[in-house]
């Protein structure tokens, strides 16, 4: 059977911790800022972890 191939896509959105756990950026940090709030754009710089029920298959796809 072939290798898989790793969707470039998802390597670029996550990175896998040391842990294995799967971090991610959260969205709405591009564009249209200035209605956004001070509080709301800090808390979204913050980096989140992938819920624990889609790790499995975001981890197949980036071929970690």
């Amino acid at each position: 059977m072939p290798k898989m191939k790793t969707r470039k896509a998802m390597k670029a959105r996550f990175k896998v911790t040391a842990t294995g756990k799967l971090k991610r950026t959260r969205p709405g940090r591009r564009h249209i800022l200035t209605k956004k709030s001070a509080k709301r754009k800090r808390s979204l710089a913050k980096a989140r972890y992938v819920d624990e029920g889609q790790v499995k298959m975001y981890r197949d796809l980036i071929g970690a």
